[in-house]
């Protein structure tokens, strides 16, 4: 009958398997720089309007060209200029400024005239156009680089959605880009940096996959010592992959940085389960039982244990839901959902192919239990003989943690995770030493009153801002309507450069007015202001300075607004997509504490239920919160920024660090349900859970260590933090956890001993 039941039960996973591996495909990558913008924040909101009103902010592309001998020679000028042309006639790009396609404009009794800035095709007139754009604020470092060595392009791009479509237009660009001769070139903007982290993500999930299966085949050879100890549980341990991987292909929800680790969470939880079942089943065929009845006793001691990990570890990773962020938040669910199906699979594929096995020759290999319950047993007693020094040393760990926390800094970078050495990296650094920024930085005047932004009034509190944007704020390429008022007042004065500055005469003023209505008749304003003329744009850039900083001087910034500019005329508001992103800070540590909160609040009631004690609440949760704060501490004292990818490390580690102390909680239970005294209950427990806590621990750990073998900084720490939350969690359980039950019996317990 129970060949019959197994060999159902392997067909109808057989064909859940294919049916969801069919599905794998499907599964896309994705870094969608808008969806790690905080839901629910009135920041969002307000940008919404603000893209409706004007423009996505991050739709362009950065070119920049290098030429160390400098850029001013025939060569270089015409190669710039015929990339510009060729640029301007891809699919998709709606703009191309560059320094061969700008012109200033001269406003006379004639006419309006357009010249050039520089004369590609008049070599000899370099020396004078390049004096020219030097004394050009709108160009220096928008442009041109204060050492003439290179220039920039700047490419504006429709609004895109798909992949296809951002790849498309980044491909072409440098395409051009290496077919017109340029040697030293860099990219930077949206669409080239989310191609560059799919395609690295791509490379790492073959990795993390790859370096998973090689570490679990040694783990377990090492652990068991024959084929079938390997082959069944990495069988399991892939089903359970493919199946989530198949639940991700079915819902068509992207791979992003978070979610490139869930074949790794899968792996390691998944094997946990699978070394738990393992170990005891085979300790129960080496106590002479059938298979069968092997299988029985594994259901009920282990069972229940694992049921309740899964429950916790399902609920840990549920709580990201709290996190502001849409990607954690389905990080959350899916990991959810892989933990469930890992425990789903491992109680029905490995007892199915354990039943259909012939009985395993290990069984009979006593010396082996004999060595680990000899190790174990010496180790029971040193822990309770030290019982004391055990706990003061946790408290002095305790002690020391604390003080690192008080030194943990929250801070992350647009361009997150690179090392400086990355290409991308360089390109990003490149624009923020020499074009004023790689970030985009917007900020919106509305008219308090029904002037319009052009009033003279209006214009000189915006100048006031802008100024300080440009001293104070460190920006760069600010452009606004006080900017368009400069550059006509410099067009009507000949184009000469010392006039570009607010009109002061009658006559400027009254010019002012006549050109800005034939601008606003043309629609060349449309991204700049909004036809009721009441709203405007200040647009600059600025370095990736990190969010701690950049967070820090947009409060400045309002304070200098509040004392320093009549905000009855006119009103400023940050906007965005950088400040967006910024913002992420601000909810990192709240949504992680409220995560956790929530985690330690579903374990406390299920060791409630189990033991119904207040004091194995505390008892079970105490061994979990140490290894917690430990890291807290390590990651305080070695600089270990809290950002949006670390942040996620505490919730993952406790989903998983608690398993160890429910196992051993269950199994104290059990021998205490069968009547057996607290000290013999411990002792049975600490031999008996002793060794599958150890070996998942050291799977677990070995299994997020691959991690480490990412270029992105976040996943790096993701995977040494996990491993080392993990290494501490398992010395915590097998030392503090006996010894706060052993030093801490409930009434029951201090009846029996008298």
């Amino acid at each position: 009958m129970y060949r019959n039941l197994a060999k159902w039960s392997l067909a109808i996973l057989l064909i859940i398997t294919i049916t969801l591996g069919a599905f794998i495909p499907n599964v896309k990558f994705n870094y969608v720089f808008e969806d790690f913008f905080p839901v629910g924040d009135p920041d969002l909101e307000y940008y919404r309007e603000f893209k409706a009103n004007f423009e996505n902010d991050n739709n362009y592309l950065l070119i920049g060209l290098v030429d160390t001998a400098g850029i001013f020679n025939p060569s270089f000028m015409s190669r710039v200029d015929t990339l510009s042309k060729q640029l301007r006639e891809l699919e998709g790009i709606t703009s191309v400024t560059s320094i061969t396609t700008v012109k200033r404009a001269i406003i006379s009794q004639a006419g309006v005239y357009q010249i050039p800035y520089i004369r590609v095709n008049e070599p000899a007139r370099y020396k004078k156009d390049s004096s020219i754009i030097y004394r050009s604020p709108l160009l220096v470092e928008a442009l041109v680089s204060k050492d003439g060595k290179s220039t920039a392009i700047l490419l504006k791009h429709e609004e895109v959605f798909s992949k296809e479509d951002s790849d498309r237009i980044s491909n072409s660009v440098i395409n051009l880009i290496r077919n017109s001769g340029f040697s030293k070139y860099h990219v930077a903007g949206k669409i080239h940096a989310q191609q560059v982290f799919i395609n690295k993500l791509q490379e790492e999930l073959t990795l993390f996959v790859g370096a998973s299966i090689i570490l679990i085949i040694l783990f377990l050879s090492f652990a068991y010592r024959s084929w079938w100890g390997v082959i069944i549980p990495l069988i399991v341990v892939l089903v359970s992959v493919v199946w989530v991987m198949g639940v991700v292909g079915v819902t068509d929800k992207g791979l992003d940085f978070i979610m490139v680790l869930l074949p790794t969470i899968m792996f390691v939880v998944a094997m946990s389960d699978v070394v738990h079942i393992m170990t005891k089943y085979i300790e129960q065929l080496r106590l002479g039982f059938s298979k069968v009845a092997s299988i029985r006793v594994t259901f009920k001691e282990v069972g229940l244990a694992t049921f309740l990990t899964s429950l916790t570890t399902a609920v840990g990773f549920l709580t990201l839901l709290t996190a502001s962020i849409k990607p954690i938040q389905g990080f959350g669910i899916f990991t959810a959902i892989g933990v469930v199906i890992a425990f789903i699979v491992a109680f029905t594929l490995l007892p199915a192919s354990l039943i259909l096995l012939p009985k395993p020759k290990v069984s009979d290999k006593l010396v082996h239990r004999s060595k680990w319950f000899g190790f174990m047993s010496k180790s029971f007693l040193q822990v309770l003989k030290n019982g004391k020094k055990v706990m003061i040393l946790n408290s002095l760990l305790l002690a020391v943690a604390i003080y690192g926390i008080s030194q943990i800094y929250i801070n992350t970078y647009l361009i997150e995770d690179l090392p400086a050495d990355d290409p991308l990296k360089q390109d990003f650094t490149f624009f923020d030493q020499h074009f004023g920024g790689s970030r985009p930085f917007e900020l919106t005047a509305a008219s308090s009153s029904e002037l319009s932004v052009f009033d003279e009034r209006v214009l000189n509190e915006i100048n006031k801002v802008s100024n300080y944007l440009r001293d104070t704020f460190m920006a760069g390429n600010i452009i606004g309507p006080h900017t368009v008022a400069m550059a006509i007042n410099q067009s009507i004065n000949g184009g000469r450069t010392d006039f570009f500055k607010l009109a002061e005469s009658k006559y400027e003023k009254k010019q002012l007015k006549r050109n800005l209505k034939r601008l606003l008749k043309k629609g060349e304003l449309n991204t700049l202001v909004t036809d009721d003329l009441l709203l405007a744009r200040i647009s600059a850039r600025v370095n990736d300075i990190g969010s701690a900083i950049s967070l820090q001087r947009t409060k400045d910034l309002q304070h200098f607004i509040n004392a320093s500019v009549d905000t009855s005329l006119v009103t400023f508001k940050v906007t965005g997509t950088s400040n967006l992103i910024d913002k992420n800070n601000e909810y990192v540590a709240r949504n992680m504490f409220e995560g956790l909160g929530i985690a330690f609040g579903v374990v406390a009631i299920i060791a409630g239920l189990l033991f119904r004690s207040f004091r194995m609440v505390l008892i079970t949760l105490i061994p979990n919160v140490i290894p917690l704060v430990t890291v807290a501490g390590i990651m305080g004292i070695f600089g270990i920024t809290l950002k949006l990818s670390t942040s996620i490390v505490f919730t993952i580690a406790f989903g998983i660090a608690v398993d160890d102390t429910i196992h051993f909680t269950s199994k104290l239970k059990l021998e205490l349900d069968k009547g057996k005294s607290l000290l013999y209950a411990l002792k049975r427990t600490y031999l008996s859970t002793g060794k599958a806590i150890v070996v998942t621990s050291i799977i677990l750990s070995g299994g997020f260590l691959t991690l480490i073998l990412s270029s992105f900084g976040g996943t790096f720490y993701t995977g040494l933090l996990i491993s080392l939350t993990l290494i501490l969690a398992v010395i915590v359980d097998l030392t503090l956890l006996p010894v706060l039950v052993a030093y801490f019996p409930g009434k029951q317990h201090l009846k029996e001993k008298r």
